[in-house]
């Protein structure tokens, strides 16, 4: 096999430090670098979701979808939990693999097949997520400082995003701890703020159970589009890191920030806001406190984007393309924000109808992803799965068939957006969007099938409770 043994690489030197470079790609984290705890997953997971995208998200419930302020608030909750349960599941899988979360997920897609997972999301994560962040932070530099025109705004949000990113996973961690107490305070009391002037019992309820299903999609999209990162920044933890901290803090990180924030953005069209825009949220706070929280949406998009290019980059590098530097990582995570500034370029001019095709489309991939990654992990219990995850020529068919039938026919079937509408709601309007949860139970009963059809390794047994990993990645 094309593996190779587990040894501390005394080039990285690395470790704990800070202002740092992280050096090479997606590579097995040696012993002697395993640092930090639990609890701080839980602001990795917060301070990216203090922005305004996830208020957006919330607009969408009443001002898009019909739906009233309880109808909309009731989707929030339950595809924000959805979402940070899945998150909390998938974070403990980083401590005892010592690896990324695409490199794990080759476990249940083979070597090759994994570039089907890995490479949606390092478009999805590396240069969609980041276009539609930076979009957001430079609309509310905009915002604050008039004078500047929108692409300067753009070009000043990308730097500090691509510079955190650059220097990689220490950094984007301090970040988000720095970042999370200033954060949470301003949202907290702007959310009190718009809440005073909110109307939750104004009309609404006109979307019925098909608005309720695509705004449940629509958040369920967004609290899992965190999903393929998650053991991304649970990997620097030691093997023996109990499991249960690991969970609860990365799934309330998620849940808690999505919640609050989209309840808010659903109390904004209650309050008049029509748009979706961050003037739709600031114009309902006071002058002082509207100018602080654009301040702070500019760094909630950078909270955010440093995630999302640092992952779309470990995620372009799971394809196993083989970059001869030390510094390999670090300049796709360049390439990866050069790209996507350019996109978010384009899409200065346009919100709304896209920003909720993009969330849908979120779910519609990682639905299926799911349903064979943790049906994977399920028929793998008591197995060590290491040395399969750093074979080139470990296959598992199962798992790219099954993901793209999963996907394939659970959006021609259920899709229900402006640019596709699919066969069941074109005739039957009131089912909504179903195309995640039929995505994700097609590839999860398809897989359980099919593995039993190709026979794939299953890993050796039995693998002692939180032992050490003993190979890496080639």
């Amino acid at each position: 096999m094309s593996v190779t043994p587990i040894v501390d690489d005394p080039n990285r030197d690395y470790g704990d430090k800070v202002v740092a470079v992280e050096p090479g790609g997606v590579e097995f984290i040696p012993l002697d670098e395993r640092h930090g705890s639990p609890v701080q997953l839980l602001w990795t997971w917060t301070s990216p979701n203090l922005e305004f995208a996830t208020v957006a998200v919330g607009i969408l419930g009443p001002l898009y979808f019909g739906l009233s302020f309880v109808q909309t608030l009731a989707a929030i909750v339950l595809g924000s939990a959805l979402g940070g349960l899945t998150q909390g599941v998938l974070s403990t899988w980083g401590p005892g693999h010592g690896l990324a979360q695409m490199v794990i997920s080759r476990s249940g897609f083979g070597f090759i097949g994994n570039a089907l997972p890995a490479g949606l999301n390092a478009v999805v994560a590396g240069i969609g997520w980041f276009a539609v962040n930076s979009v957001s932070g430079a609309l509310a530099l905009h915002a604050l400082v008039d004078g500047l025109p929108k692409w300067l705004c753009l070009v000043i949000v990308v730097a500090a995003q691509m510079l955190i990113a650059f220097f990689g996973h220490n950094l984007v961690q301090a970040f988000e701890r720095w970042a999370f107490p200033v954060l949470a305070l301003v949202f907290l009391v702007a959310s009190i703020v718009v809440f005073s002037k909110a109307h939750p019992g104004a009309a609404g309820g006109g979307g019925g159970i098909g608005g309720f299903l695509v705004m449940t999609g629509a958040t369920f999209g967004y609290a899992a589009g965190w999903n393929p990162y998650a053991a991304d920044y649970t990997r620097y933890l030691a093997p023996k890191t109990p499991k249960l901290p690991v969970a609860v803090f990365a799934g309330l990180g998620v849940f808690l920030s999505c919640t609050l924030l989209e309840t808010v953005g659903a109390a904004v069209v209650t309050a008049g806001g029509k748009a979706v825009a961050p003037s739709a949220f600031t114009d309902l706070l006071p002058t002082w406190l509207g100018k602080i929280t654009l301040l702070c949406i500019c760094g909630g998009a950078v909270a955010a984007n440093a995630i999302n290019i640092y992952s779309g980059s470990l995620s372009f590098m799971t394809l196993g393309i083989a970059l001869r530097t030390h510094f390999a990582r670090a300049s796709v995570a360049l390439a990866f924000g050069v790209i996507g500034f350019f996109v978010a370029l384009g899409g200065l001019k346009n919100a709304g109808e896209d920003y909720e095709n993009f969330l849908l489309v979120i779910s519609y991939w990682i639905g299926p992803w799911l349903g064979v990654v943790l049906v994977d992990r399920l028929l793998r219990r008591g197995r060590d799965i290491q040395a399969l995850l750093g074979d080139r020529k470990y296959e598992n068919l199962a798992g790219p068939i099954a993901m793209a039938v999963g996907g394939v026919l659970s959006i021609w079937l259920f899709s229900n957006q402006s640019k596709y509408v699919g066969l069941v709601p074109k005739h039957h309007p009131a089912f909504g969007d179903l195309t995640f949860e039929v995505g994700f139970a097609i590839a999860a009963v398809l897989y359980f099938v099919l593995v039993r059809v190709f026979k794939p390794a299953l890993g050796t047994e039995p693998a002692p409770e939180g032992a050490a990993p003993v190979t890496v990645p080639a």
